[in-house]
Protein backbone atom coordinates (compact mmCIF):
# COMPACT_ATOMS: atom_id res chain seq x y z
CA UNK A 1 0.00 0.00 0.00
CA UNK A 2 1.21 3.40 -0.94
CA UNK A 3 2.37 6.17 2.21
CA UNK A 4 -0.36 8.50 0.91
CA UNK A 5 -3.31 5.90 0.74
CA UNK A 6 -2.02 4.45 4.44
CA UNK A 7 -1.93 7.89 5.99
CA UNK A 8 -5.51 8.91 4.43
CA UNK A 9 -6.57 5.82 5.42
CA UNK A 10 -5.49 5.98 8.90
CA UNK A 11 -6.73 9.45 9.12
CA UNK A 12 -10.16 8.28 8.12
CA UNK A 13 -10.16 5.68 10.75
CA UNK A 14 -9.06 8.71 13.50
CA UNK A 15 -11.98 10.72 12.28
CA UNK A 16 -14.49 8.01 12.83
CA UNK A 17 -13.35 7.05 16.01
CA UNK A 18 -13.24 11.18 16.86
CA UNK A 19 -16.88 11.41 15.90
CA UNK A 20 -18.57 8.37 18.12
CA UNK A 21 -16.55 9.72 21.12
CA UNK A 22 -17.72 12.96 20.77
CA UNK A 23 -21.30 11.04 20.07
CA UNK A 24 -21.42 9.23 23.13
CA UNK A 25 -20.11 12.43 24.88
CA UNK A 26 -23.15 14.25 23.78
CA UNK A 27 -25.33 11.11 24.85
CA UNK A 28 -23.58 11.65 28.44
CA UNK A 29 -24.46 14.88 28.89
CA UNK A 30 -28.18 14.22 27.43
CA UNK A 31 -29.92 16.42 28.34
CA UNK A 32 -28.62 19.23 29.83
CA UNK A 33 -31.85 21.48 29.65
CA UNK A 34 -35.78 20.63 28.52
CA UNK A 35 -36.71 19.32 25.35
CA UNK A 36 -39.34 20.72 23.32
CA UNK A 37 -41.65 17.95 21.80
CA UNK A 38 -44.37 19.25 18.97
CA UNK A 39 -47.66 18.43 18.43
CA UNK A 40 -48.87 19.06 15.19
CA UNK A 41 -52.37 18.97 16.27
CA UNK A 42 -54.63 21.27 18.75
CA UNK A 43 -54.93 19.80 22.31
CA UNK A 44 -56.95 17.02 23.15
CA UNK A 45 -56.65 14.85 20.09
CA UNK A 46 -55.12 11.02 20.41
CA UNK A 47 -51.63 12.78 19.10
CA UNK A 48 -51.78 15.57 21.74
CA UNK A 49 -52.86 13.04 24.33
CA UNK A 50 -49.53 10.48 23.42
CA UNK A 51 -47.64 13.31 23.31
CA UNK A 52 -48.38 14.63 26.83
CA UNK A 53 -48.70 10.81 28.00
CA UNK A 54 -45.37 10.48 26.49
CA UNK A 55 -44.15 13.76 27.91
CA UNK A 56 -44.84 13.27 31.33
CA UNK A 57 -43.00 9.77 31.51
CA UNK A 58 -40.09 11.19 29.68
CA UNK A 59 -39.79 13.83 31.91
CA UNK A 60 -39.46 11.43 35.29
CA UNK A 61 -37.08 8.97 33.05
CA UNK A 62 -34.64 12.12 31.64
CA UNK A 63 -35.08 14.36 34.79
CA UNK A 64 -35.46 16.97 32.83
CA UNK A 65 -38.64 18.79 31.93
CA UNK A 66 -40.26 17.39 28.67
CA UNK A 67 -42.23 20.97 27.22
CA UNK A 68 -45.26 19.85 24.96
CA UNK A 69 -45.86 22.75 22.26
CA UNK A 70 -48.99 22.41 19.84
CA UNK A 71 -48.48 23.68 16.67
CA UNK A 72 -51.35 22.93 14.67
CA UNK A 73 -52.31 23.47 10.92
CA UNK A 74 -52.30 22.10 7.47
CA UNK A 75 -52.93 18.82 8.88
CA UNK A 76 -50.10 18.37 10.75
CA UNK A 77 -47.91 20.27 8.20
CA UNK A 78 -46.70 22.69 10.32
CA UNK A 79 -45.45 21.30 13.22
CA UNK A 80 -43.54 18.58 11.54
CA UNK A 81 -41.93 21.46 9.10
CA UNK A 82 -40.77 23.33 12.59
CA UNK A 83 -38.70 20.38 13.71
CA UNK A 84 -37.74 19.34 9.94
CA UNK A 85 -36.01 22.43 10.43
CA UNK A 86 -34.82 22.54 14.07
CA UNK A 87 -31.20 21.69 15.55
CA UNK A 88 -29.68 18.22 15.14
CA UNK A 89 -29.25 18.32 18.96
CA UNK A 90 -31.78 15.76 19.84
CA UNK A 91 -33.77 19.02 22.10
CA UNK A 92 -36.44 19.34 19.57
CA UNK A 93 -38.53 16.03 18.54
CA UNK A 94 -41.67 15.27 16.84
CA UNK A 95 -44.94 13.19 17.97
CA UNK A 96 -46.97 12.27 15.13
CA UNK A 97 -49.71 10.44 13.76
CA UNK A 98 -50.44 8.15 10.21
CA UNK A 99 -51.39 11.18 8.87
CA UNK A 100 -47.28 11.92 8.80
CA UNK A 101 -46.61 9.42 5.52
CA UNK A 102 -50.11 10.49 4.08
CA UNK A 103 -49.71 14.01 3.20
CA UNK A 104 -47.36 14.09 0.53
CA UNK A 105 -49.30 11.70 -1.41
CA UNK A 106 -52.61 14.15 -0.28
CA UNK A 107 -51.07 17.37 -1.03
CA UNK A 108 -48.68 18.98 -3.40
CA UNK A 109 -46.90 21.73 -1.29
CA UNK A 110 -45.33 19.39 1.44
CA UNK A 111 -42.35 20.95 2.05
CA UNK A 112 -40.49 18.29 3.68
CA UNK A 113 -39.95 14.34 3.51
CA UNK A 114 -41.58 12.04 6.04
CA UNK A 115 -38.78 9.60 5.50
CA UNK A 116 -35.67 11.96 4.40
CA UNK A 117 -35.44 14.35 7.01
CA UNK A 118 -36.26 12.67 10.38
CA UNK A 119 -34.99 9.71 12.11
CA UNK A 120 -37.20 7.57 14.16
CA UNK A 121 -36.86 7.04 17.48
CA UNK A 122 -39.89 4.64 18.32
CA UNK A 123 -43.48 3.20 17.37
CA UNK A 124 -45.24 4.03 20.50
CA UNK A 125 -48.67 2.36 20.01
CA UNK A 126 -51.16 1.72 16.81
CA UNK A 127 -54.68 2.28 17.70
CA UNK A 128 -57.21 0.60 15.48
CA UNK A 129 -60.36 1.78 14.16
CA UNK A 130 -63.58 -0.30 14.22
CA UNK A 131 -66.02 -0.51 11.10
CA UNK A 132 -69.10 0.76 12.54
CA UNK A 133 -73.18 0.88 10.80
CA UNK A 134 -75.88 2.70 12.00
CA UNK A 135 -78.38 0.01 13.31
CA UNK A 136 -80.80 1.29 10.27
CA UNK A 137 -78.51 0.20 7.72
CA UNK A 138 -79.65 -3.49 6.76
CA UNK A 139 -76.09 -5.31 6.87
CA UNK A 140 -74.91 -7.26 10.26
CA UNK A 141 -71.36 -8.52 8.85
CA UNK A 142 -68.58 -6.83 6.60
CA UNK A 143 -69.84 -9.47 4.07
CA UNK A 144 -73.03 -7.84 3.92
CA UNK A 145 -71.95 -4.95 4.08
CA UNK A 146 -69.44 -5.20 0.87
CA UNK A 147 -72.54 -7.13 -0.71
CA UNK A 148 -75.02 -3.87 -0.33
CA UNK A 149 -72.65 -1.72 -1.38
CA UNK A 150 -72.01 -3.31 -4.70
CA UNK A 151 -75.65 -3.49 -4.88
CA UNK A 152 -76.31 0.09 -4.20
CA UNK A 153 -73.23 1.85 -6.24
CA UNK A 154 -73.22 5.40 -4.62
CA UNK A 155 -75.80 5.22 -2.56
CA UNK A 156 -74.49 4.26 0.81
CA UNK A 157 -72.78 6.95 2.88
CA UNK A 158 -69.44 6.48 5.08
CA UNK A 159 -68.40 9.76 7.56
CA UNK A 160 -64.85 11.14 8.09
CA UNK A 161 -63.13 13.34 10.44
CA UNK A 162 -61.53 15.11 7.67
CA UNK A 163 -60.16 14.04 4.05
CA UNK A 164 -57.32 12.37 3.88
CA UNK A 165 -57.80 11.63 7.94
CA UNK A 166 -57.00 7.87 8.90
CA UNK A 167 -61.11 7.26 9.17
CA UNK A 168 -61.02 8.25 5.43
CA UNK A 169 -57.88 6.29 3.95
CA UNK A 170 -59.45 3.50 5.96
CA UNK A 171 -62.88 3.48 4.06
CA UNK A 172 -61.03 4.63 0.82
CA UNK A 173 -58.58 1.00 1.35
CA UNK A 174 -61.83 -0.85 1.90
CA UNK A 175 -63.38 0.57 -1.21
CA UNK A 176 -60.71 -0.34 -3.49
CA UNK A 177 -60.16 -3.85 -2.15
CA UNK A 178 -63.80 -4.46 -2.27
CA UNK A 179 -64.94 -2.60 -5.82
CA UNK A 180 -67.08 -1.10 -4.42
CA UNK A 181 -68.35 2.47 -4.61
CA UNK A 182 -69.20 3.94 -0.96
CA UNK A 183 -69.82 8.02 -0.97
CA UNK A 184 -67.57 10.13 1.33
CA UNK A 185 -69.22 12.93 3.70
CA UNK A 186 -66.08 14.64 5.39
CA UNK A 187 -66.95 16.42 8.56
CA UNK A 188 -64.82 19.15 10.63
CA UNK A 189 -63.42 16.38 13.24
CA UNK A 190 -64.32 13.09 15.04
CA UNK A 191 -67.17 14.32 17.17
CA UNK A 192 -69.14 16.13 14.68
CA UNK A 193 -68.81 12.89 12.07
CA UNK A 194 -70.00 10.80 15.07
CA UNK A 195 -72.79 13.21 15.22
CA UNK A 196 -73.98 12.85 11.80
CA UNK A 197 -73.62 9.01 12.38
CA UNK A 198 -75.72 8.33 15.04
CA UNK A 199 -78.52 10.22 14.27
CA UNK A 200 -78.76 8.56 11.36
CA UNK A 201 -77.23 10.99 8.82
CA UNK A 202 -75.07 8.88 7.45
CA UNK A 203 -74.84 5.13 7.62
CA UNK A 204 -70.92 4.10 7.83
CA UNK A 205 -68.08 5.12 9.59
CA UNK A 206 -64.19 3.72 10.43
CA UNK A 207 -64.49 5.10 13.79
CA UNK A 208 -61.60 5.30 16.15
CA UNK A 209 -61.85 2.19 19.12
CA UNK A 210 -61.78 4.61 21.77
CA UNK A 211 -64.28 6.29 20.39
CA UNK A 212 -66.43 3.51 19.31
CA UNK A 213 -67.04 1.01 22.06
CA UNK A 214 -69.11 3.00 24.39
CA UNK A 215 -71.56 3.31 21.34
CA UNK A 216 -71.14 -0.03 20.46
CA UNK A 217 -72.32 -1.52 23.81
CA UNK A 218 -74.77 0.70 24.03
CA UNK A 219 -76.57 -0.21 20.84
CA UNK A 220 -76.74 2.54 19.29
CA UNK A 221 -74.00 1.22 16.81
CA UNK A 222 -73.57 -1.96 15.60
CA UNK A 223 -69.96 -3.02 15.27
CA UNK A 224 -69.24 -4.92 11.82
CA UNK A 225 -65.17 -5.47 12.20
CA UNK A 226 -61.92 -4.40 13.77
CA UNK A 227 -59.49 -2.79 11.23
CA UNK A 228 -55.79 -4.49 12.52
CA UNK A 229 -55.10 -7.58 11.96
CA UNK A 230 -55.43 -8.56 15.77
CA UNK A 231 -58.58 -8.20 17.80
CA UNK A 232 -59.53 -5.74 19.62
CA UNK A 233 -58.87 -6.44 23.89
CA UNK A 234 -61.75 -3.99 24.16
CA UNK A 235 -63.84 -6.07 22.06
CA UNK A 236 -62.85 -9.53 21.63
CA UNK A 237 -66.07 -11.11 20.19
CA UNK A 238 -65.49 -8.82 17.51
CA UNK A 239 -63.72 -10.27 14.62
CA UNK A 240 -61.42 -8.44 12.63
CA UNK A 241 -62.26 -7.30 8.74
CA UNK A 242 -59.75 -9.46 7.21
CA UNK A 243 -61.07 -12.39 9.08
CA UNK A 244 -64.22 -11.66 7.73
CA UNK A 245 -63.15 -12.42 4.05
CA UNK A 246 -61.05 -9.49 2.75
CA UNK A 247 -57.81 -11.10 3.50
CA UNK A 248 -54.95 -8.51 3.98
CA UNK A 249 -57.30 -5.37 5.18
CA UNK A 250 -55.19 -3.12 7.92
CA UNK A 251 -55.42 0.13 8.71
CA UNK A 252 -54.58 1.70 12.33
CA UNK A 253 -54.02 5.00 13.89
CA UNK A 254 -50.91 5.14 15.01
CA UNK A 255 -48.35 7.03 17.37
CA UNK A 256 -45.00 7.72 17.00
CA UNK A 257 -41.72 10.06 17.98
CA UNK A 258 -39.48 11.22 15.63
CA UNK A 259 -36.18 13.59 15.61
CA UNK A 260 -34.00 15.90 12.63
CA UNK A 261 -32.59 14.11 10.24
CA UNK A 262 -29.07 13.77 11.13
CA UNK A 263 -29.54 13.79 15.47
CA UNK A 264 -26.41 11.69 16.58
CA UNK A 265 -27.18 8.08 17.46
CA UNK A 266 -26.32 7.79 20.92
CA UNK A 267 -28.73 10.66 21.89
CA UNK A 268 -31.48 8.74 19.78
CA UNK A 269 -30.52 5.43 20.99
CA UNK A 270 -31.09 6.55 24.38
CA UNK A 271 -34.49 8.17 23.55
CA UNK A 272 -35.48 4.85 22.06
CA UNK A 273 -34.37 3.12 25.20
CA UNK A 274 -36.71 5.15 27.52
CA UNK A 275 -39.67 5.33 24.96
CA UNK A 276 -39.78 1.35 24.88
CA UNK A 277 -39.36 0.85 28.82
CA UNK A 278 -42.29 3.28 29.01
CA UNK A 279 -44.66 1.73 26.84
CA UNK A 280 -43.88 -2.20 28.04
CA UNK A 281 -44.61 -1.16 31.01
CA UNK A 282 -47.56 -3.24 32.89
CA UNK A 283 -49.38 0.06 33.87
CA UNK A 284 -49.03 1.44 30.55
CA UNK A 285 -49.99 -1.41 28.74
CA UNK A 286 -53.39 -1.73 30.80
CA UNK A 287 -53.86 1.91 30.37
CA UNK A 288 -53.31 2.16 26.33
CA UNK A 289 -56.06 -1.04 26.25
CA UNK A 290 -58.15 0.54 27.83
CA UNK A 291 -58.43 3.55 25.64
CA UNK A 292 -58.47 1.12 23.15
CA UNK A 293 -54.66 1.29 21.63
CA UNK A 294 -52.36 -1.48 21.97
CA UNK A 295 -49.09 -0.28 22.90
CA UNK A 296 -45.49 -0.89 21.15
CA UNK A 297 -42.47 0.73 21.68
CA UNK A 298 -40.41 -0.81 18.76
CA UNK A 299 -36.73 -0.39 18.21
CA UNK A 300 -35.79 2.65 15.52
CA UNK A 301 -35.11 0.16 13.11
CA UNK A 302 -38.81 -1.49 13.06
CA UNK A 303 -40.29 1.95 12.84
CA UNK A 304 -38.22 2.81 10.00
CA UNK A 305 -39.57 0.07 8.22
CA UNK A 306 -42.88 0.58 9.19
CA UNK A 307 -42.82 4.16 8.06
CA UNK A 308 -41.25 3.29 4.53
CA UNK A 309 -44.15 0.49 4.17
CA UNK A 310 -46.97 2.68 5.55
CA UNK A 311 -46.10 5.58 3.16
CA UNK A 312 -45.80 3.11 -0.23
CA UNK A 313 -48.75 1.45 0.84
CA UNK A 314 -51.00 4.57 1.31
CA UNK A 315 -49.05 6.15 -1.89
CA UNK A 316 -50.90 3.51 -3.89
CA UNK A 317 -54.45 3.42 -2.15
CA UNK A 318 -54.44 7.87 -2.63
CA UNK A 319 -53.52 7.07 -6.35
CA UNK A 320 -56.02 5.04 -6.98
CA UNK A 321 -59.19 6.72 -5.28
CA UNK A 322 -58.01 9.92 -6.37
CA UNK A 323 -58.30 11.39 -2.74
CA UNK A 324 -56.24 14.19 -3.45
CA UNK A 325 -56.85 17.01 -0.96
CA UNK A 326 -55.17 20.11 -2.72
Amino acid sequence: MKPIHRRFLVALGIAALAGAASGQAVAQGYPAGPVRVVVPFPPGGGVDSMGRILGQKLTEALGKQIIIENRPGANGMIGSEIVAKSAKDGYTLLVNGANFVTTPSLYSNVTYDPIKDFDPVSLVAHAPNVLVVHPSLPAKSVKELFTLAKARPGQVHYASSASGSTPHLAAELFKTMTRTDLLHVPYRGTGPAITALLSGEVSVMFMPAIAAVPHVKSGRLRALGVTTLERLPAMPDLPTVAETGLRGYQSSQWYGVLAPAGTPGPVLSLLNSHVAKIMQNPEMKRRMTDSGSLAVGSTREQFAFHLKEEFAKWAKVIKASGARVD
